[in-house]
């Protein structure tokens, strides 16, 4: 990464009003010190509580910030593509807006990718007391969740935690690459699909939702299991050819 190099970090939105404002607040507080050329850009799946708005009066005193709205769609994985679609940013990022990943490790990413990492992941399973508070069901589900994606990932490059939302990567990594906009687990598709030569992991704390609800869902989790399908398919076809 050179100093130069440009982020564009979005942030999939559905009713988050109340966490939005606070989370571009730290979010520019984190990279302000840095130096970096950098946007932020909310993409929100036509929320129906003011979340839009409140975009707006902020990106209105800050052209950093920018508002993309998208209408008749749903979903984490597209909402991202959006976003990445429309900037002319180097390095691509992606965060929750439920203040569950801290804003303040962002400079921890960027110092990875400026080591030369195709890709910054913020995990939640390289610290011990990383998932401290979850009950042991959700533990138990997210690790299993975790487990059936290795035999998924390259050797040379496995990850603790694929399933991660927040993390930066570089756009040469997945230029011209065909990502699939259903689901909310676009980090593993990338592990598997896209050009990653080098991954760090950046521990962290995964907190509690500050503001609204959770999407999780049964569709959510659908979602994911068609996708570890398709990359199935995809991983025994190339054994094949």
């Amino acid at each position: 990464m050179e100093k130069s190099d440009k982020l564009d970090l979005v942030i999939p939105t559905l009713n988050e009003a109340g966490n939005i404002a606070a989370v571009l607040q730290r979010v520019r507080s984190s990279l302000d010190p840095l130096g970096v050329n950098f946007n932020v850009t909310v993409v929100d799946d036509d929320s129906r509580d003011g979340t839009a708005q409140v975009v707006q009066e902020i990106a209105a005193q800050d052209p950093r910030v920018k508002l993309l709205v998208r209408r008749g769609e749903r979903g984490l994985a597209g909402a991202v593509l959006y976003g990445w679609q429309h900037s002319d940013a180097e390095l691509l990022g992606v965060m929750d807006a439920d203040l569950q990943h801290p804003p303040e490790l962002l400079p921890d990413l960027l110092r990875a990718m400026r080591q030369g990492y195709d890709i910054a992941v913020a995990s939640r399973y390289v610290a011990e007391d990383a998932v401290k508070g979850w009950n042991p069901a959700r533990r138990v589900v997210s690790l299993l969740g975790t487990w059936v994606t290795m035999p998924l990932q390259k050797q040379n490059i496995r990850v603790k935690d694929p399933l991660s939302g927040f993390f930066v990567v570089r756009r040469n990594c997945i230029a011209g690459i065909p990502l699939h906009s259903q689901g909310f687990k676009i980090l593993l598709e990338i592990l598997v699909r896209g050009r990653i030569r080098a991954a760090a992991e950046v521990p962290f704390h995964f907190g509690l939702r500050h503001a609204g609800k959770s999407k999780a869902s049964l569709k959510v989790a659908l979602d994911y299991f068609s996708l570890l399908g398709r990359l199935s398919l995809d991983s025994l076809f190339k054994l094949g050819s």
